[in-house]
């Protein structure tokens, strides 16, 4: 469901630092939109020292970038207390201020989505899929839920 992909300069983020804004990225999501939080992916992609340009100069400073992707229909309040949080969580998991952390979210409408083999329902009508899903991919979902 929702991805989320996080860019940051090469040994910005090691491992701990890595599984802490995993975890505040899916803990965020799950809390705002109310999906459940074992359908969060977070991807994460060093770049390299002069990777990153703003104003067409090599960035000076320590930046972390996330972009996410998410099924579109939910309301501009909600798509707003997601980025604040975001934009919060990330920094303290991160060890890094606010300023250094970018938030884009992309809307995708859900018959535009598929994962775990089926295409993706609307935001809300979550429990109804899964419950539509063949036993045997239910039961997939449930031990990753049951893992996460």
């Amino acid at each position: 469901m929702p991805t989320y992909l996080c860019t940051a300069a090469a040994g910005l983020l090691d491992a701990a630092r890595k599984q802490a804004v995993a975890a505040a990225i899916t803990r965020a999501h799950a809390a705002v939109t109310g999906a459940p939080a074992h359908f969060a992916q977070v991807v994460f992609h060093d770049t390299a020292p002069g990777d990153v340009f703003i104003g067409g100069v090599p960035l000076a400073h320590e930046h972390v970038s996330v972009h996410g992707r998410i099924r579109a229909g939910r309301s501009a309040e909600d798509r707003a207390a997601l980025i604040r949080r975001l934009v919060a969580d990330i920094a303290a998991a991160a060890h890094v201020d606010r300023f250094a952390v970018w938030v884009y979210l992309l809307e995708l409408p859900p018959a535009a989505m598929a994962e775990f083999g089926h295409i993706l329902p609307e935001p809300g009508a979550e429990a109804a899929w899964h419950e539509a899903l063949p036993e045997a991919d239910r039961m997939r979902l449930e031990a990753l839920a049951a893992k996460g």
